[in-house]
């Protein structure tokens, strides 16, 4: 595959599709969870977010990534290495203080040369078909630099996007106000020249997209298919809806072990080495990650993530929530609507309310606040390597950081808080 670059003002002459990938942000409204790992390492219906991405660039034929990582670099140079794991190229751009995206770009610029065109991404932006390959698709049909743009309940979180009858962009504002909040939104995936870096050496990144929009013009590529930028962190229990909304069949591997008659339904994915115990019950779609155990008795309900290595204990019912690697759960416990960090340990007889009882929206401490989740239903986000002792009640909303140790409620004799 290849980019002519004639459209871009420079010299024409055909060039290779490379990807800048940026995934330096921590996504500090994702706390507890970004804490400890970059948003981008967030996983979504058993897949990291920077992984979806990567293997949609590797089926619209993009083989060669420069990848910008800040906050927790090492997890994620550690993660991907090289990247033949996914068939690619990696190279990485360290950026040891990350504070904005023109400041990541313009620490790439040594990795391209003058002339050359590239796919820029944003690295935790989750979409459920590949939106990589419709950008591309755009450039080649109109040989100019483009911008996937697509519609957002949440448009006021974004800059506005604004369209000609032809559906090219004609502005761009970052901040919009009431009035100016439209339709479409920059949907993190743009095909750009090299034009670019220079822009970036005297201004903003929206200044200098709108100086492209006046000089060689910036195409829009519409992504009507669901699309999402997470913000807050339930918006992981968004993302997993949204992708296991996509799948249609089964996936279990033949090496998992049911030991006693267990009920499955819906599409339900298993990875390899996961032992079930007889009497559970798993309600799909649903996502069980390798090497998990999962005990006599348990209900997985509809879009429950379990990653990795997890154990689940005796009677536990899970439902709607996100579990990352190694976490576990007691026994008669109930985690609904929720997010429980890697290693995470959950009591034996926990659980998990998720509304409260004058159905009020729910309100969240936050590291910026209290903030309203704008829903009525919504259970509790644990932090990586927290542990709640047995028999806790965790109330809708409850967000615990990670590594802090909830003690165990008890009754007798008389110890507790």
């Amino acid at each position: 595959m290849a980019l002519v670059s004639g459209g871009f003002s420079d010299p024409p002459k055909e060039l290779s599709v490379r990807a800048l990938v940026l995934a330096a942000g921590r996504g500090t409204g994702l706390y507890p969870f970004t804490d400890t790992r970059p948003k981008a390492m967030l996983p979504v219906a058993g897949e990291k977010l920077l992984d979806s991405a990567l293997e949609k660039l590797r089926a619209a034929g993009v083989t060669d990534v420069v990848m910008v990582v800040g906050h927790c670099a090492d997890k994620i140079i550690n993660y991907f290495s090289g990247g033949a794991a996914h068939g690619m190229t990696i190279q990485y751009v360290r950026q040891n203080d990350p504070t904005d995206i023109r400041d990541a770009i313009r620490l790439s610029r040594d990795h391209f040369q003058p002339g050359e065109g590239f796919l820029l991404v944003y690295a935790d932006v989750l979409t459920s078909g590949n939106i990589y390959r419709h950008v591309i698709q755009t450039f080649g049909s109109f040989n100019q630099p483009v911008a996937a743009i697509c519609h957002t309940p949440q448009a006021q979180n974004f800059g506005t996007v604004y369209l000609d009858a032809d559906m090219r962009i004609t502005r761009l504002v970052e901040k919009p106000s009431q009035k100016e909040v439209g339709n479409y939104v920059l949907a993190g995936v743009f095909v750009m020249p090299y034009k670019l870096f220079d822009l970036l050496e005297g201004q903003e990144m929206v200044e200098s997209l709108n100086e492209i929009i006046s000089s060689t013009g910036l195409r829009s590529a519409i992504w009507e298919e669901p699309w999402l930028d997470a913000q807050r962190p339930w918006d992981l229990l968004k993302g997993n809806q949204m992708v296991m909304r996509t799948w249609t069949g089964a996936r279990v591997s033949g090496t998992v072990q049911l030991r006693g008659a267990v009920q499955f339904r819906g599409p339900v994915w298993i990875e390899s080495e996961v032992v079930i115990e007889s009497g559970a019950s798993i309600f799909g779609p649903c996502f069980i990650g390798k090497g998990s155990f999962l005990g006599n008795g348990v209900l997985v309900r509809s879009n429950t993530s379990i990653g990795a290595g997890c154990t689940i204990g005796f009677g536990v019912e899970l439902k709607n929530c996100v579990l990352l690697d190694k976490v576990q759960v007691g026994r008669l416990s109930y985690i609904g609507d929720s997010v429980v960090g890697e290693g995470a340990y959950i009591g034996s007889g926990t659980l998990t309310v998720n509304h409260n009882l004058d159905r009020t929206e729910i309100v969240l401490p936050l590291k910026d606040g209290m903030v309203n989740s704008g829903s009525d239903k919504l259970g509790a986000f644990v932090g990586d390597g927290a542990h709640v002792g047995a028999s806790n009640t965790l109330a809708a909303g409850a967000v615990i950081a990670p590594d802090q140790v909830v003690p165990h409620r008890y009754t007798y004799p008389g110890g507790g808080d």
